[in-house]
């Protein structure tokens, strides 16, 4: 079943970016993306796997462990004895359903068994599915704050960990974490908001021209999915391309210390005292920087950073929605340049 492409999405550029920087560097730390129903923030997330490389996996592995990187204990005795087999793969999108228990989630345990044969008497869940792929949670703003802890601390931590009767197993866990909620139905809590590196809000579209095209592109989507997938398939190619390209520039990305220590100046002025929001703001324009073909990052980088991975950090009343001042952010920018 064919996918609606990425590159076929009309408008949204803000949201569209985003995930893309959170795909060439996974350590941005996610995409919350908040906006009413029908502004194509589930088809951007669904279509965002299509334009990501192929991943080299571990065949047979529930983990999807990485055979250049780290491995689970089942892969590293296969590593050993030197039965390590390699296939590629598409990236995937893993629904996290809402309902979801947290045995679901971190997968459940065989004691006897693992007292026995250790990492084998796991039953995978689905941060094991998720590993190397991207994570999706519709209305995250409605899951259980319990259930969100575990995914934002295996998202931190690279691992997922499970510990039952003294029994201590874990696996690799790194993914892509996309969020989508309609703040109408609810917020959620500052704690929780703070751990999503980048946040953007989508509104519907209000150019006409737009609105008819993305009736026009639908229309034909449904109608004939391979011919309408075909037209957009040049586009699909060159924006994949240029995501390799990005994450292969984004190992040489530098900053200079001037820039480092605006970033911290912005953050304090603004009254954000995590350190999260620093290095969020630092990773994001490097990747943007990458994305653009360059080995520096630029002002406009920062701002355009600073526009992704903030408001949702900014200090504001109960049930007020996450905003961000950009004239404050330009005075705050103006009056640096001034002293320098």
């Amino acid at each position: 079943m064919l996918t609606y492409p990425f590159t076929a999405i009309v408008g949204q550029e803000k949201m569209k970016k985003a995930l893309i920087l959170n795909a060439i560097n996974p350590k941005i730390g996610g995409v919350l993306i908040r906006g009413e129903k029908g502004t194509a923030k589930s088809t951007a997330v669904r279509a965002l796997a299509d334009v990501l490389p192929e991943l080299e996996v571990v065949e047979g592995c529930p983990f999807n462990c990485d055979p250049n990187g780290e491995l689970c204990d089942i892969c590293k005795e296969r590593k050993e004895r030197g039965e390590l087999k390699v296939i590629k793969r598409k990236m995937k999108v893993v629904n996290l359903p809402i309902g979801a228990t947290e045995d679901r989630v971190v997968g459940t345990l065989d004691i006897e068994k693992a007292i026995k044969e250790g990492i084998k008497a796991l039953e995978p869940g689905i941060l094991a599915e998720a590993n190397r792929n991207i994570l999706y949670i519709d209305e995250v703003n409605l899951l259980d704050d319990h259930i969100i802890d575990l995914l934002l601390d295996a998202a931190a931590m690279g691992w997922n960990i499970i510990e039952r009767e003294g029994i201590r197993v874990k696996h690799p866990s790194r993914f892509i974490l996309v969020g989508t909620m309609n703040p109408e139905e609810g917020e959620l809590r500052p704690q929780i908001l703070d751990r999503f590196g980048l946040m953007v809000e989508v509104e519907g579209l209000r150019d006409i021209k737009e609105r008819v095209e993305v009736i026009k592109r639908v229309e034909e989507f449904n109608e004939n999915p391979e011919a309408f997938y075909k037209r957009f398939e040049e586009e699909q190619k060159k924006l994949k391309e240029r995501i390799i390209k990005a994450r292969e520039i984004l190992k040489n990305v530098k900053i200079k210390d001037d820039l480092l220590e605006l970033i911290s100046k912005i953050c304090l002025e603004l009254g954000i005292q995590t350190s999260r929001a620093d290095i969020t703001v630092v990773r994001t324009a490097k990747a943007i920087a990458a994305f653009n073909g360059r080995e520096y990052v630029t002002l406009d980088d920062i701002k355009e950073a600073c526009e992704l991975a903030l408001p949702h950090r900014m200090r504001r009343k109960p049930f007020e929605p996450p905003r961000l001042e950009k004239e404050r952010i330009e005075e705050i920018i103006n009056n640096e340049l001034k002293k320098n």
